[in-house]
């Protein structure tokens, strides 16, 4: 059958003056709607609201779990797939005389910042904390909860919840809108990456749909990155001093949760404004700068062996198990008290919950990486957007947390403690616990030392949250303005600002993370669909390209077009 020639146009109604000159009327309007109601729904009703998403959450997670597994899977698959793949690795996304816009620090800083920085703050320490006392292999009996022997577990099933398959999704979205928008000079949005599938039909209320879902996936991601970091910003304040901002059980009250929300929102809005090459580049720099800093405080006077050991016996361990651990689906007996039921639920807890937030997290994240990725070969972008920020965050995983493993048994050694529980590190909230474990090595030298330590870390905190909400801002711009890159209308920049702010008040005033939570994995289903027809679509056009090129056929977008 004879090819196609590749499309290189797709119109999209935009609204031609008034408030929504430039902006897709049906798509800004629908997705302002879908997030303002659930605000309302959420305030007004907060009962309710709970137990409907709730339900609906428990279904997913009982329903789609292996959907989730498998789904990231076959994107890791696919990006190394595309990198091995000849006739799509040395594939530019942009024409064959692009080059890069930013050197490769800036383009790792802006990635690492925008796509995890704010995790690697409160998970880097917590998370492998909490392996350490309760994983797969506790729960079958294999190791021993707070054991020596666990300590390998509890780095693999950090490894794989922040590892390849997390970065395989941002890698997906990224380089589907990328290859689409800058080779093709389709437009920087959603629909684009399917019209190998559905063609001009994008251009309808298909591709309406297609950006609706990710406008609202990419708040309710953004969301629960936020609501994590509001936590622990509350935690450090607290930390450097300012009080009635907790309650009794150390996590954020109603005044700390509207402090952090209009002190973060306010900052990300101004730097919003000011676009990606100015207020974003500068912001991503500083943090990756003061990261820096603090890992090589941890480097140098944490538990440097223990975290050397843990780096390289974790990554052997990782790689072993990864193929066991992408394709193992648990399933409950019905149960309650079955180590099969318990295996189910720590998989739904942890690996389900993480893979729908990094679906949720794609289209702000792959979008963002594409804009600061145009002029790089496919290879150069999986690779690098995979395997690079995948090792930074396996180094913060053993450095740090591991630092807080090790203190934390030497407590226990010294009688200072009990048990591993009954620890400083580990007995304090998640958002907590790396300022617990720096006041920890720091207090008993000075105080002055670790109230500093408490607050750079506070800084650097506030530079990764506002990193991320600018960004997802005008990501969610973008979309709305169907693909334009240019400068957005401030209102809209200002109410997408308060409205993602109000999306995590509102959810954390009435349910806390776990409402956030819920709301994220509900709103990722619908577009890990889209993201699975996304890897269809970029191997079918590589596909289609070759025969193209063999046909004498273009298969990019013309120079002048591109201008």
């Amino acid at each position: 059958m004879a090819v196609k020639p590749a499309l290189t146009e797709l119109p999209i109604a935009t609204a031609d003056s008034g408030f929504y000159r430039g902006f897709s009327h049906i798509v800004t309007i629908c997705s302002k709607v879908l997030i303002g109601g659930l605000v309302v729904w959420a305030i007004a009703f907060p009962e309710q609201s709970g137990a409907v998403l709730n339900g609906i959450n428990s279904f997913i997670l009982s329903s789609f779990g292996a959907w989730y597994i498998w789904t990231v899977t076959l994107f890791v698959l696919v990006c190394i797939g595309l990198a091995i793949w000849p006739a799509g690795g040395r594939l530019k996304l942009g024409l064959d005389s692009d080059e890069p816009e930013f050197s490769n620090f800036s383009w790792f800083s802006m990635m690492f910042g925008a796509g995890i920085g704010v995790g690697m703050l409160t998970w880097s320490v917590a998370e492998p904390v909490y392996h350490f006392n309760n994983n797969p292999e506790v729960i079958q009996g294999i190791t021993n909860a707070g054991n020596i022997d666990n300590i390998r577990m509890a780095y693999k099933w950090s490894f794989l919840h922040w590892g390849l398959g997390a970065w395989a999704c941002y890698a997906i979205a990224g380089l589907a809108l990328g290859f689409f928008s800058y080779r093709r000079g389709l437009p920087l949005t959603m629909r684009s990456s399917l019209t190998p599938l559905f063609g001009d039909k994008l251009s309808g209320s298909t591709g309406n749909l297609v950006d609706i879902v990710a406008v609202v996936a990419t708040i309710l991601g953004v969301a629960q990155t936020l609501g994590f970091g509001v936590e622990q910003f509350v935690s450090g304040l607290t930390r450097i001093g300012i009080g009635g901002l907790t309650n009794e059980a150390g996590t954020a009250n109603t005044a700390g949760v509207l402090v952090a929300i209009v002190v973060i929102m306010v900052a990300s809005t101004l730097s919003a404004l000011s676009g990606v090459g100015k207020g974003i580049k500068w912001l991503s720099n500083l943090n990756m700068g003061l990261s820096i800093a603090l890992l090589t405080f941890f480097l140098l006077f944490g538990s440097t062996f223990f975290g050397l050991k843990a780096l390289f016996v974790g990554l052997w361990d990782y790689v072993i198990a990864l193929p066991e651990m992408s394709f193992q689906v648990w399933r409950g007996d019905g149960n309650p008290d079955s180590v099969a039921t318990k295996l189910e639920a720590w998989q739904g807890g942890w690996s389900v919950f993480y893979w729908a937030w990094w679906i949720a997290f794609a289209p702000f994240v792959g979008l963002f990486l594409a804009r600061i990725s145009k002029g790089r070969t496919i290879r150069e972008f999986v690779l690098g957007a995979m395997i690079v920020p995948s090792l930074m965050c396996f180094v913060w995983f053993t450095w740090a947390g591991g630092t807080a493993i090790d203190l934390t048994l030497g407590q226990v050694a010294s009688g200072a403690v009990d048990t591993v529980k009954d620890g400083e590190i580990f007995s304090v909230p998640d958002g907590d616990k790396i300022f617990a474990m720096t006041n920890l090595m720091l207090a008993p030298i000075a105080s002055w030392l670790a109230w500093a330590m408490a607050f750079m870390i506070v800084v650097l905190l506030m530079t990764y949250l506002v990193t991320t909400a600018d960004s997802a801002v005008l990501i969610v711009n973008t979309i709305n303005a169907a693909g334009d890159e240019g400068p957005k209308a401030r209102p809209h920049i200002i109410f997408w600002g308060v409205a993602l702010g109000a999306v995590v008040a509102a959810l954390l005033l009435v349910g806390g993370l776990k409402a956030i939570q819920t709301a994220m994995v509900i709103g990722a289903l619908p577009f890990s669909v889209v993201m699975v027809l996304q890897c269809i679509a970029i191997i079918k056009a590589i596909y289609n390209d070759g025969r193209r090129v063999k046909a004498g056929m273009a298969t990019t977008s013309s120079p002048e077009a591109a201008e």
